[in-house]
């Protein structure tokens, strides 16, 4: 059986009750704390992929950094949203779980129970 993988912000309220619902599955996860363990492009591309989405589809419009940076107006590549996540991590949507080959972006968190 495939490990639970948690790509979290241990502050978000959303991230920990994901991560509470992973304890209570039983089932072994491990959890990143992506602000500590930054996401590679390629990772997060990879992730992205797997999970049927494009960077546009996580990303954080209500984040300071989203108005401060003017995004609202821009018209980015993939790779260019990707490069500005990578810089800027509060802009990536959380929590991203994968088991496997299956990925999903957990908003809300009960829908980490589809990967169990």
């Amino acid at each position: 059986m495939a490990e639970v993988t948690i790509y979290q912000k241990p502050t978000c309220s959303t991230c920990r009750q994901a991560v509470q619902l992973l304890k209570e599955s039983g089932q072994p996860f491990t959890a990143v704390n992506y602000y500590e363990q930054p996401f590679t492009k390629a990772q997060l591309k990879g992730l992205l992929k797997k999970a049927g989405l494009a960077p546009k589809d996580i990303l954080r419009t209500k984040e300071e950094i989203y108005k401060e940076l003017g995004l609202a107006k821009k018209t980015l590549s993939d790779d260019e949203w990707l490069d500005l996540m990578i810089a800027h991590p509060d802009l990536i949507q959380r929590p991203i779980v994968a088991k496997g080959e299956q990925v999903i972006l957990a908003r809300p968190a009960e829908s980490v129970k589809e990967l169990l």
